[in-house]
């Protein structure tokens, strides 16, 4: 495990890396003590430790109590482009893991977070977090993909018999053989 302290990347993001859990970071937080909280960080498990009027506490959450993989994007002088966090409903929970003033740098460390952790992602729309893909309940679904046509250009990676063989049909004309002893011709 790392110390806290210094982050990995350079000296203008806070910069995380999720390939390398599991990681222990310092953060801060605005009500307690030395306005610092220490978080450790595994693939399966958080555990925020800090101090409140002097009473030292640790919360150790599961990481599916988390609502997602939070973006945040600023447009703001002085202040980072955006923001990946560990978000949860309770926002003094909401944990940093990437800050940087590159969008794209966040966009694709937005993405690495959520594939590693199995978690939603999610946007910051100003009124709270909205989720990016449609789901129904914990399943994400999307619209289907178009059928390979034949003059695609996949076309020469499968055979085209596929494309003419039809399914058969039972009919009233084909032939039914009942109180015959064999089906199979046999030497």
């Amino acid at each position: 495990m790392r110390s806290g302290g210094s982050l990995g990347g350079s000296g203008r993001a806070e910069r995380l890396d999720p390939f390398a859990l599991p990681v222990r970071y310092a953060a801060g937080d605005a009500v307690a003590d030395g306005r610092v909280r220490e978080i450790e960080l595994h693939r399966h498990r958080v555990v925020v430790r800090r101090s409140l009027s002097g009473m030292r506490m640790a919360l150790n959450l599961p990481v599916s109590a988390f609502t997602g993989i939070g973006l945040k994007v600023a447009a703001g002088e002085g202040e980072p482009a955006a923001a990946v966090v560990l978000a949860h409903v309770d926002p003094a929970l909401a944990l940093p893991l990437f800050v940087t003033g590159e969008a794209d740098e966040a966009f694709a460390e937005w993405r690495s977070w959520g594939a590693v952790l199995g978690l939603p992602l999610l946007v910051d729309d100003g009124a709270g977090w909205r989720d990016v893909h449609e789901r129904l309940g914990a399943v994400r679904f999307e619209a289907p993909l178009a059928r390979r046509r034949r003059r695609n250009a996949l076309k020469r990676r499968r055979p085209s018999i596929l494309m003419r063989r039809k399914p058969g049909r039972v009919s009233d004309a084909t032939p039914v053989y009942r109180e015959e002893r064999e089906i199979i011709a046999r030497n």
